[in-house]
């Protein structure tokens, strides 16, 4: 049926005349005409502003903006347009929210992006089986099949899991247009035995390999009762240790039920944070820690963490139970981003991020700290260290060559500090354009040539996502 319905669009849009991409670097009005007809005329743009605002994510790469915007309404639509595009030999560049922060919606070489923000129902709930279907974007800032492709996390993931954690099934479309379900149609299954992981393949995938539109997700029963805290410490190295050892301590769900997720906020983006919501924390580097489960063990589990964390020399407690004061005691966190902007009003933030083993955290943070002093570089640093996480946010003059080489060469010394620690040079962000020399440090001469092969096979042409991972 796939290669029927592919053979039916290239005899409707034949390749001769419908895209002058490949010569002049554009889309002809034909090939715009040919998208018109298969999602409708109010759902493609090839409007300056429309395209722009496609063309960069949260990220300081330069805008590199799509020849066209398009917004497919279901799977069925989007399998048409891919194979239009592969049929003419059109770049494909898939879009969710676009708050990605390594360049990954950039179209280095035009095309088509499509966005798939219209595409937002829940297809599927089975309560019973904890497992869910949804189409690509819904999602509170970003959608889920974007943290798919991207293999992103949050807050939660030292207890759930990271997005590779939670994907029981994906619906992709092939870069031809072909419709894949890589668990097999309708499967949710909670683990499987049978061929290769395919599922996981896609996870990460950053759309180089093909356009989610639609995963299978666990879900998680809601706990008994939540709390919230926060605490300071006098240096990076009490803080981390702090996490350390909560987590040796078998506080971690695996013994008793529940977990804590541990937040760290450095003391630069601790003043930012409160002057930016307004907030009376202690400037000093800081854990923001939640506790799920049972009334009783939580009651447990708060007296043995603050004896940890007091040992470690730690003050200023806050404890909060009621989602009202725990939503207060994470408002830092969370608008931390936009507290680091305010550092330097009219500056762009870049916000890398690396990964270690828990042990070394300690080694890493503070070796971060003191290069971004010598850096000369405004910044801050904000991390999961429950699960060897952390980000460092930097603020960076666009217009300042100087300014962006320097940002330039924290980031990639940032990244083989991981390294030669047995971590990684991202543990969330993704590749995109920024790190795939990294990348290749990372794997090795062998990993990359087998990701480029698996790449060549789905994508021989080379059209999706071009230019990022690899």
């Amino acid at each position: 049926m796939a290669s029927l319905l592919r053979g039916a669009i290239w005899r409707l849009f034949p390749r001769k005349g419908y895209c002058s991409w490949g010569t002049q670097g554009k889309l002809s009005q034909g090939f715009v005409e040919a998208l018109k007809a298969l999602v409708g005329s109010p759902h493609v743009s090839t409007a300056a502003a429309v395209r722009e605002q496609h063309g960069h994510d949260e990220s300081m790469h330069r805008c590199q903006p799509p020849d066209a915007v398009v917004w497919p309404q279901n799977v069925e639509q989007v399998s048409q347009l891919a194979a239009l595009c592969y049929g003419h030999g059109v770049p494909i560049i898939p879009f969710g929210t676009g708050t990605g922060v390594e360049g990954g919606v950039c179209a280095v070489q035009g095309g088509v992006c499509i966005n798939l923000t219209h595409m937002d129902r829940i297809l599927e709930l089975n309560p019973d089986d904890f497992s869910a279907v949804v189409e690509p974007d819904p999602g509170a800032d970003a959608s889920l099949c974007g943290m798919v492709a991207t293999g992103a996390s949050g807050t939660n993931a030292v207890r759930y899991g990271t997005m590779r954690d939670n994907v029981l099934n994906l619906e992709v479309v092939l870069p031809d247009g072909r419709l894949l379900h890589t668990a097999g149609p309708g499967r949710y299954f909670r683990k499987s035995a049978a061929g290769y992981n395919l599922t996981g393949l896609f996870v990460g995938s950053e759309g180089t390999l093909g356009l989610i539109t639609a995963a299978t997700l666990r879900l998680h029963p809601a706990p008994e009762a939540m709390v919230a805290a926060t605490c300071a410490f006098p240096s990076i190295q009490a803080a981390v240790d702090s996490t350390i050892h909560i987590l040796q301590a078998a506080v971690p769900v695996a013994r008793i039920g529940l977990s804590v997720l541990p937040e760290f906020l450095d003391d630069v983006m601790m003043d930012a944070c409160n002057r930016y919501s307004k907030l009376n924390c202690c400037v000093a580097p800081t854990l923001f820690l939640e506790f799920h489960g049972s009334e009783q063990a939580l009651a447990e589990q708060v007296q043995r963490t603050e004896e940890i964390t007091q040992h470690n020399g730690a003050s200023h407690f806050s404890w909060a139970k009621n989602a009202e004061e725990r939503s207060r005691l994470w408002v830092a966190r969370h608008n931390a981003w936009y507290a680091a902007l305010s550092l330097r009003p009219g500056c762009k933030g870049y916000s890398t991020d690396v990964c270690v083993p828990i042990s070394r955290l300690p080694e890493i943070l503070v070796q971060t700290k003191e290069d971004l002093k010598a850096s000369g570089l405004t910044g801050t640093i904000t991390g999961h260290v429950g699960d060897g996480n952390f980000h460092c946010i930097l603020l960076v003059d666009p217009e300042d060559p100087e300014e962006l080489l320097r940002v330039k060469a924290f980031a990639e010394q940032l990244g083989r500090r991981a390294l030669a620690l047995h971590g990684t040079c991202t543990g969330e962000h993704g590749i995109g354009l920024g790190k795939r020399q990294l990348l290749q440090e990372e794997v090795g001469a062998v990993g990359m040539e087998t990701m480029r092969q698996l790449k060549a096979m789905l994508d021989p042409r080379g059209l999706m996502n071009p230019g990022k991972v690899l």
